[in-house]
């Protein structure tokens, strides 16, 4: 199998995010299901959570093993425990002081009389006018991307390497698996009560699946493991900030049994789209 046709195998796997994006449409004056997408959104970003963290740390523990019983270089592993550290802090602190930034900003006044008063909302930024669900999905999109670029690395080295059965295992494995981080992008998208264009669900494909495909681009090129642990991280910290938000729009539904179960769906999705992948592995 050529390079190119490992390319296009990537840019699918990443882009069967976008089966899962038009659920964001679906808009509805139940609270239940407000409540149920959101729950099923969590699930799925707390199996991401585990995902992630474990890719992660997985280059981390190799190194200390080598180092301790092969004689391999403490610095290797100093330098990866740093690349983590370091990764998931930018990706947890800087998400954390944006928010705050946001909130902590005045309003301006809208002054002006009728088209006046609708040019100077116009003039606010972009992001600054979007509801509060679809700003989390818009961090939610950017967190799965960092995560789906190291998927990309492991796509695109496992092709490089000539190892093409595996290469192949992980395309239809991360496919399958992306089609369900789809759900978890547009959840908190029904609590703001605005149909999203389809314009704005086909940036949020981009910025979630987009990434799958240039990491196949990099890790065709060039194989580093520090790499892979820094986006890990970054991409960890990131989720684990929209984790954190989740929850606190998910108790203010009041609905905590139906979100709970909604919640173990989306693990068992996660879960389950992970062991086919690992089962393809294995064949």
């Amino acid at each position: 199998m050529s390079s190119a046709q490992i390319l296009v195998l990537g840019a699918v796997a990443g882009f069967t995010i976008f089966l899962g994006l038009p659920l964001g449409r679906v808009q509805s004056a139940d609270a239940r299901l407000r409540a149920a997408l959101s729950g099923l959104a969590c699930g799925i970003l707390l199996f991401l959570l585990y995902d992630v963290l474990a890719h992660g740390v997985g280059p981390v523990e190799e190194s200390l093993e080598e180092a301790v019983a092969e004689g391999g270089s403490w610095g290797e592993f100093v330098g990866l425990v740093g690349l983590m550290g370091a990764g998931l802090i930018f990706g947890l602190m800087s998400l954390v002081y944006y928010d705050r930034w946001m909130k902590n900003r005045p309003a301006p006044d809208l002054v002006g009389p009728g088209a006046a008063a609708v040019a100077e909302y116009e003039a606010r930024s972009w992001f600054a006018r979007l509801g509060r669900g679809h700003r989390l999905a818009l961090l939610i999109a950017t967190g799965i991307g960092l995560h789906n670029f190291g998927e990309g690395l492991a796509i695109g080295q496992a092709g490089a390497a000539g190892e093409i059965s595996l290469a192949l295992a992980l395309i239809i494995g991360f496919g399958l698996h992306n089609a369900t981080e789809g759900f978890g992008i547009v959840g908190p998208i029904s609590g703001d009560g605005v149909r999203p264009s389809w314009g704005f669900l086909g940036l949020l494909g981009l910025i979630g699946g987009g990434p799958t495909f240039l990491g196949t681009v990099v890790g065709q090129a060039w194989v580093s493991e520090a790499l892979t642990v820094a986006f890990m991280a970054v991409a960890a910290g990131s989720i684990l900030y929209v984790v954190q938000e989740l929850f606190n729009v998910n108790r203010k539904f009041g609905f905590p049994v139906l979100v709970t179960w909604m919640l173990l769906l989306g693990l068992a999705l996660g879960f389950g789209t992970d062991f086919i992948l690992e089962a393809a592995e294995l064949l």
